[in-house]
């Protein structure tokens, strides 16, 4: 698997994103090659989180121009994840008719990257 530094790159701030922290999505720039499966890994191991889905999205560069030179800034892609807000112990059959329990507990916020609820 790659870096988890190098798939997520920054957080995006903006009134609508932090709207929708209280509702457990978080919103990223992420590497153009990066995938969903791999974004959501990449979270639970930065900071601690259940993902529960990853939305991406490719945003293209705008046009623009100084004097007589137009230009386009770079394209880059976007990624909502949601993260499960009451994570539960996981449950699970063993040998032998056990039942058995994940003791891995989660975080239910992700405040280390510039994010408040």
């Amino acid at each position: 698997m790659k870096d988890p530094h190098d798939i997520i790159l920054k957080p995006i701030i903006t009134e609508q994103s932090m709207e929708d922290t209280m509702l457990g999505k978080y919103t990223f720039v992420v590497a153009k090659h990066a995938t969903k499966t791999e974004i959501g890994k990449a979270c639970e191991l930065l900071f601690g989180v259940k993902v529960k889905k990853v939305n991406t999205m490719h945003l293209i560069g705008k046009k623009r121009r100084m004097g007589k030179t137009s230009g386009r800034t770079s394209s880059w892609k976007k990624a909502v994840v949601t993260i499960d807000l009451d994570p539960e112990a996981g449950e699970y059959a063993l040998p032998g008719g056990k039942t058995g329990t994940s003791a891995k507990r989660y975080k239910t916020e992700i405040a280390e990257f510039g994010f408040g609820q």
